[in-house]
């Protein structure tokens, strides 16, 4: 596996720099003249999942405790409960504009016509799409089409409508697959692929398909349309076209992203989350095999040494035998609700009586290893994607609403094993699952998107973003005292630097959803 080359690509303000000596007075300010833009575009792929501030305070802290899989930590409070810590909600906004958008917006308009740099321009594209589409999803209207660019006037951005901004990923997306040639330019350095063409162009296919059924709500046709060009333009068809970036095994910082950066989340803290009872009933309910490979008890270290998570010895099989699993109640820490059992035989055949928080199951360590790959797009989704909307619109995308569920849900279980000594899930539970597991009439849509809730598990951004979309799981809030919101948040309220820096505009965008709270909800996810 080729390693990760570190890039620091500092955060320049390309458009605020003046003129120190005279010689530059013919330099164009607006755009970078030294930087190589497949270097911007590696920097932007690792900084994506190995930032460790974005993926801590986003992803750990809110995302996947409010999406109900796992909590009970106190830093994942803040999501559990809907606990409003405003340097929380801004961090993706206040990180991104200024590191992986700048650096994407810039490569992209530097590549733009070369003759030599049409697959990487096609690249910087797709990447600049992906990247600003989780902005969106999460904020609703930003700065898009002025963003990044620096020039005059364009410093302080408007903010654009989310519909419009949805308008052009498709249509850069659409244009991007059709521009890349396995004949042009080679961009092997880059981490996704290597370089691989074909490849690419699946990706490209794929992100369409699943940006044009968030349309399903607002804009139905389009969505369609969409859809099914997505698909005649060629999506994933195998594991091996999942886009996942391969991290490195050294420890996390907020200066280093080559390690993955929900892993650095979850095991640089005291305590680590456990799973709650909404994601363990949804395996459990079902018989689904990865409830016995993704849930584990550890013996943990006393006190708790996250930097030696991988050395803790697994007990699940004694604490299952004793008291079976116990998930935690959404909303509550891992201090509440004191479990106790006898003692348990370790496998050096000495007796332990674990403790409470020996006893309370969390997610397979293997999957929060600093080089496990963290998954951008995989088949799975793009299989559970189609059967969406085969069931919703009934179009023709090679198979019935099952056989893409069928397929999205053996992809799930197999890509585990992608994983640094990951789960293995063998053919027969894989298939006992889906014989006891058929979509029920009526009940389509809620099992095919609480199969891509489970499938998305560590991607909160998505995860968040479909259960929006689609409604599904149905989750019951949990709210506490502590809580600021009594129903699960649906957006993030814009940062206070944008109020203090660009004022007009982003006044502008606040006054179109009436006022910027979380419990508003982005264009796309209205009716």
């Amino acid at each position: 596996m080729k390693k990760i080359t570190y890039i620091l690509l500092l955060a320049m303000g390309l458009g605020s720099l003046g003129c120190k000596k005279f010689g530059d007075m013919n330099t164009d300010k607006t755009r970078s003249t030294s930087l190589d833009p497949a270097a911007q575009l590696m920097y932007a792929q690792v900084y994506f999942s190995g930032d460790l501030g974005i993926q801590e305070r986003t992803n750990y802290f809110m995302l996947i405790p409010m999406m109900q899989q796992f909590a009970g930590a106190f830093n994942m409070s803040f999501g559990a409960v809907y606990k409003k810590t405003p340097s929380y909600l801004w961090r993706m906004f206040d990180e991104s504009y200024p590191n992986d958008i700048l650096n994407l917006v810039d490569a992209v308009e530097r590549t733009k016509g070369v003759a030599n740099k049409t697959n990487l321009n096609a690249m910087c594209r797709i990447m600049k799409v992906y990247t600003f589409a989780r902005l969106t999803d999460l904020y609703g209207d930003i700065p898009y089409f002025e963003a990044g660019k620096g020039s005059i006037g364009t410093i302080r951005p408007k903010y654009d409508a989310q519909k419009d901004i949805y308008n052009d990923f498709l249509k850069e997306l659409a244009e991007a697959s059709a521009q890349l040639d396995a004949s042009k330019d080679p961009v092997p350095g880059e981490y996704f692929y290597k370089g691989n063409i074909p490849a690419w162009k699946k990706f490209a296919n794929s992100l369409r398909l699943r940006l044009a059924l968030r349309l399903a709500k607002r804009d139905p046709e389009k969505a369609k349309a969409e859809i099914q060009a997505a698909y005649t333009a060629g999506l994933f068809t195998s594991n091996a076209d999942i886009c996942m970036t391969r991290h490195e095994n050294i420890p996390n910082s907020y200066q280093d992203q080559r390690p993955n950066g929900i892993s650095a989340s979850w095991n640089v803290k005291n305590e680590m989350g456990r799973v709650v009872n909404t994601f363990l009933n949804a395996l459990t309910s079902t018989s689904d095999p990865r409830v016995n490979h993704l849930i584990k008890c550890y013996r943990e270290f006393n006190p708790v040494a996250p930097t030696r998570f991988l050395e803790r010895e697994d007990i699940t099989a004694q604490v299952r035998a004793k008291i079976g699993l116990v998930g935690g109640i959404p909303g509550a820490y891992n201090s509440d609700n004191v479990l106790s059992t006898t003692a348990i035989i370790l496998a050096n055949g000495t007796s332990y009586t674990p403790r409470s928080i020996d006893l309370k199951p969390q997610l397979n360590h293997n999957l929060l290893r600093n080089e496990a790959p963290f998954f951008h797009i995989t088949y799975a989704e793009v299989e559970l994607l189609l059967a969406d909307a085969t069931q919703r619109f009934g179009l023709n995308l090679g198979g019935t609403a099952q056989d893409h569920y069928y397929k999205g849900v053996e992809a799930a279980m197999q890509h585990l094993s992608l994983y640094p000594n990951g789960p293995v899930v063998t053919t027969t539970e894989i298939n006992n699952f889906k014989t006891a597991n058929p979509l029920i009439a009526g009940r389509e849509l809620e099992q095919i998107n609480t199969q891509l809730w489970i499938a998305l598990l560590l991607n909160g951004n998505e995860t968040y973003s479909n259960w929006r979309r689609s409604g599904f799981p149905v989750l019951t809030p949990s709210p506490t005292t502590e809580s600021v919101s009594q129903t699960i948040p649906r957006r993030f309220e814009y940062p206070l630097t944008e109020k203090q820096q660009n004022t007009a505009n982003v006044n502008a965008a606040i006054q179109i959803i009436g006022t910027d709270d979380w419990t508003k909800r982005v264009w796309w996810d209205q009716e």
